[in-house]
C-alpha cells in the first residue's frame, strides 16, 4: 500500500474506532484529535512524568525523548522481536476528568476523556479497591470497585485493543494509579491479567527499549530469614534454593552473607543478569532515603543508594524484591515503587505492593522462575501473567504439606507444612507488579 493511501486508510480507521469507543461508553467523551495534536499531548505527559521522577530521585536525564510516532515504531519493532502485540496506555487523573491516551504500532494514537472519573471519584474507587484486594480473606468485596475501575481505565479502549489483537498492555499511570494492582481489575467475567500481559512503566522514555533473552543468564540470589526488629521470613531459605536449582545457574547468599559489601562485590563481578533479593523492603512516604531494602541485621540499602551500585553498568536485566510493602495511596511512596527500575538503573524489576505471606511468595516465585525459563515465553510480563493466572485458577496451590507448581511438587519443611493458603485469592498474586521494560 502506498504511503499516502496508507495514511488516509489509517485516519479513516482511527475515526471508525473513535466512533466505536463513543458508542460503547456514552458518558465518555472521545476527544479524537488530529494525530499531531494527540502526539503533542503524549509528549507533554511524558515530559511531565519524567520531570516528577527526576525531581523525586534528584536525577537529571540526558538525551532526546522519543516522540509518539517513534514510540509506536519501537513497539512495532518489539512486536517483531517477541511475537507479542503491545499497546501503551497512559492514564492521567485530573481534577475534572480522567484522560486516557493509547499508542499502538502502525496506527494513529487515541485520546479519550471521562468526566465521570474525575480525580476525587477515581481516588475513592482506587482506595476502596486497594483496601479490599490487599486483605487475605477471599470474598467478592473487591469486585465492585474492580469492575468500576476496569470500566474507566480499560473498557473505553477495549474495542481498539481487540481489533488490533493486543495481548500486552504497558500501563503508564499518574498519581493514584502508580500503586494500583491492575492485574486484579475485573470486567465482570475475567480479571485483567487473564486477558493481557501487564507491565507498569514510569514513562516510556524512562525504560530500556531493547529486548533480551534471559534463559541463559545467571541469578544472584540473596536474602535474610531472621531479623531483629521485623518478622522472620521462614520460607526464604527454601525460596532461594528452589528458584535457582535445576534450571538457573546461580549463587546463593543467606543471612550473614547478605551484606551491602557482599552485594556490591557480587554485582561488580558482572556475572549476574538477574538479582533476587528475598527480604523485607519498604516504600515509604517522603524522600527516597526513607525507603529501603533490609539487609542482614541492621544494615539497610536505601532507595537513594541504589544507583550508587551502578547496576546499569553490569548490566542487570531483572531485579526481584520478593517481600515488599508500599504505603498505598501515598504519592511519594508510589513514585518510589513505580520508579524502582529507573532508580536502580536496572532494565526491569518485580516487586510487591504489599507484603504477602512468605509461603505464598515462595509458591509464586517458584512458578515465576519456571515460566521465565520456558522457551515459549518471550517477555517478562508473559512469565508473570502465566504465574498469576496459574494461581488464580488453582493450578499453583498448597495442599498436604506440598506446593504444586508447573515445576513439580515441592515438599515443605516441617515448620511450614501445616499451613493451608488459598492462593487463588488476588491478595496472593495481584500485589506482584513488573516495573520497567516489559520485555
Amino acid at each position: 500500500m502506498k504511503a499516502p493511501i496508507r495514511r488516509i486508510f489509517l485516519f479513516v480507521l482511527s475515526f471508525i474506532f473513535a466512533v466505536g469507543i463513543s458508542n460503547q461508553s456514552l458518558s465518555a467523551q472521545s476527544t479524537e484529535l488530529a494525530a499531531t495534536e494527540v502526539g503533542d499531548r503524549i509528549a507533554e505527559v511524558e515530559q511531565l512524568w519524567r520531570g516528577q521522577y527526576e525531581t523525586h530521585f534528584g536525577t537529571q536525564l540526558v538525551g532526546t525523548p522519543l516522540t509518539a510516532e517513534q514510540i509506536s515504531a519501537t513497539l512495532g519493532q518489539l512486536t517483531t522481536e517477541t511475537g507479542k502485540r503491545f499497546a501503551l496506555v497512559y492514564a492521567f487523573p485530573q481534577p475534572e476528568e480522567l484522560e486516557l491516551l493509547l499508542v499502538i504500532p502502525d496506527t494513529l494514537p487515541v485520546r479519550v476523556t471521562l468526566p465521570e472519573a474525575r480525580q476525587p471519584v477515581l481516588l475513592e474507587a482506587a482506595n476502596e479497591f486497594k483496601a479490599a484486594v490487599s486483605r487475605p480473606v477471599r470474598t467478592g468485596e473487591y469486585l465492585t470497585s474492580a469492575k468500576q475501575l476496569y470500566d474507566w481505565l480499560i473498557a473505553p479502549l477495549e474495542s481498539r485493543l481487540q481489533a488490533e489483537n493486543i495481548d500486552t498492555l504497558i500501563l503508564c499511570g499518574g498519581a493514584i494509579l502508580r500503586s494500583l494492582p491492575f492485574a486484579a481489575l475485573h470486567d465482570g467475567r475475567q480479571s485483567l491479567v487473564e486477558k493481557y500481559n501487564l507491565g507498569l512503566v514510569p514513562a516510556f522514555n524512562l525504560i530500556n527499549q531493547q529486548h533480551s533473552n534471559l534463559r541463559t543468564e545467571k541469578v544472584l540470589a540473596m536474602g535474610a530469614s531472621e531479623f531483629q526488629a521485623m518478622p522472620d521470613l521462614h520460607a526464604v531459605p527454601l525460596e532461594l534454593s528452589t528458584i535457582t536449582q535445576d534450571i538457573w545457574q546461580s549463587e546463593v547468599f543467606l543471612n550473614q552473607e547478605f551484606t551491602l559489601d557482599n552485594l556490591s562485590q557480587q554485582l561488580e563481578s558482572g556475572e549476574f543478569s538477574i538479582v533476587h533479593l528475598a527480604t523485607h523492603a519498604q516504600f515509604r512516604p517522603g524522600v527516597p532515603e526513607n525507603s529501603y531494602i533490609q539487609l542482614w541485621q541492621n544494615d539497610k540499602l536505601t532507595l537513594d543508594q541504589l544507583r550508587q551500585l551502578d547496576w546499569s553498568e553490569l548490566p542487570v536485566e531483572l531485579l526481584v524484591l520478593s517481600a515488599c510493602q508500599t504505603a498505598l495511596g501515598d504519592r511519594q511512596a508510589e513514585l518510589g515503587f513505580a520508579g524502582l527500575a529507573f532508580q536502580a538503573g536496572v532494565k526491569s524489576s518485580v516487586a510487591s505492593l504489599w507484603r504477602v505471606s512468605d509461603l505464598g511468595t515462595l509458591a509464586l516465585m517458584r512458578e515465576f522462575y519456571w515460566q521465565l525459563a520456558n522457551p515459549e515465553v518471550t517477555t517478562k510480563t508473559e512469565a508473570l501473567r502465566r504465574t498469576q493466572v496459574a494461581m488464580l485458577r488453582g493450578d499453583v496451590k498448597i495442599e498436604g504439606g506440598q506446593i504444586y507448581t508447573s515445576a513439580g511438587l515441592l515438599p515443605l519443611p516441617e515448620n511450614l507444612e501445616q499451613f493451608q493458603l488459598d492462593l487463588s485469592s488476588p491478595y496472593y498474586w495481584s500485589a506482584f507488579t513488573l516495573v520497567g521494560s516489559p520485555w
